[in-house]
């Protein structure tokens, strides 16, 4: 994709912003996709490989996973190509954030993706002079820590305990293999362990292993505390070739590190009977076809990783406010979104025929559709 007008469909995106700063040599795109349902609200990921059409696409996912959840803001995204690991990082993020002051926080409220962390947001804050600029800074910031809370994770977890009682897979000993042991899989796994769960494989960027009776999840966490994603050579378990954590032997798949792992040739050789999408955009469109063919029930990715969003709703109430959002009502409302959307889904998909990615979107379209009728915002006809 060279031209991003070719991005443009009858959803969005609305604006797509490019920005660059020769002096810290920062470049960096904002996609706002559509706001017909409110301000623009989606994470910002930092990474070498950054791309205009990546960032839009996962605009798109946002526009469809706050629908989804049913709450009343916009998908919108945004990426700065560089190495999180460099030491200008710090320099390259304010040159972002100052190249964005017209969007934000504006027409777009930045959150935390892939690369940044809760003190990243906290200076973005800082360099806008602005509260408002960004959510998802650390608590004694009185921002909401959606990384230490688990706010994810634990929805993921949620959401396959709903699927699983759909379908007559009872989450109790059930098996459950991870993909990414972060900050996402480590708290999905947390939640499984207390819904009865055994975790049987994980993996990291630094490899996989697996433990057919199942893994202590204490243990692991442990294990993530003292070596990061090095943990996968320090706990007990038969190494695995990475990527084969997906088609071990288990109940419930959660794909929960990057996006398109699970490909056509993939989908054929998974054997759980539920896949939990913990990551953004895990299976390819023929994965899902080919998944849906074989009776695996998946539960797509913008219902079950929506826990981020139901408690970036709490956060953006909260970012002029001198209180911090109550923890408990944040993972109660995770709870209750993701079961309620998660059956919705499966309930258009089981009447239909459709794959549940395309009842979840269902859904979400005909909310989006709506709102942009209401505004005036479709085209004449």
């Amino acid at each position: 994709m060279n031209d991003p007008l070719a991005l443009v469909d009858d959803w969005g995106p609305e604006k797509v912003v490019i920005i660059s700063h020769r002096r810290t040599g920062m470049k960096g795109v904002l996609v706002i996709d559509n706001t017909a349902r409110g301000l623009g609200k989606g994470g910002t990921r930092m990474s070498p490989t950054v791309t205009v059409a990546e960032v839009a696409r996962l605009a798109r996912n946002m526009t469809w996973k706050w629908a989804g959840v049913d709450l009343f803001y916009g998908g919108a995204k945004a990426g700065i190509v560089a190495d999180p690991a460099s030491p200008d990082k710090e320099p390259v993020l304010r040159a972002f954030a100052r190249a964005l002051h017209n969007e934000v926080p504006r027409e777009y409220v930045l959150g935390l993706d892939m690369g940044l962390t809760e003190d990243d947001a906290a200076i973005v804050q800082d360099e806008l002079g602005d509260r408002g600029a960004a959510v998802g800074t650390p608590a004694h910031l009185g921002g909401v820590a959606y990384d230490e809370l688990g706010v994810t994770g634990y929805g993921v977890a949620e959401a396959a305990d709903a699927a699983a009682n759909r379908v007559g897979l009872p989450l109790a000993g059930a098996r459950v293999a991870i993909q990414g042991f972060g900050a996402v899989g480590a708290a999905a796994a947390t939640r499984f362990a207390e819904l009865g769960a055994d975790i049987v494989a994980i993996s990291t960027a630094h490899g996989a292993v697996h433990a057919p009776t199942g893994f202590d999840v204490a243990t692991l966490r442990d294990a993530r505390s003292e070596h990061g994603d090095r943990l996968v050579e320090h706990v007990d378990g038969a190494a695995l070739v990475p990527g084969e954590e997906l088609v071990v032997d288990c109940d419930v798949l959660v794909p929960a590190a990057l996006q398109d792992v699970i490909d056509k040739d993939t989908a054929h050789r998974i054997k759980a009977r539920l896949v939990v999408e913990g990551a953004n955009l895990p299976t390819t469109p023929a994965a899902q076809e080919v998944l849906a063919r074989r009776g695996v029930t998946v539960v797509p990715d913008f219902l079950a990783n929506a826990g981020g969003v139901v408690a970036a709703a709490f956060a953006m109430d909260a970012r002029y406010s001198g209180f911090r959002p109550g923890v408990e009502q944040i993972f109660s409302a995770v709870s209750q979104k993701l079961r309620v959307t998660t059956e919705a889904a499966l309930d258009v998909a089981a009447r239909t025929g459709a794959t549940p990615h395309a009842a979840g979107r269902d859904i979400a379209e005909q909310r989006v559709r709506a709102a942009m009728r209401s505004k005036g915002r479709l085209p004449a006809a």
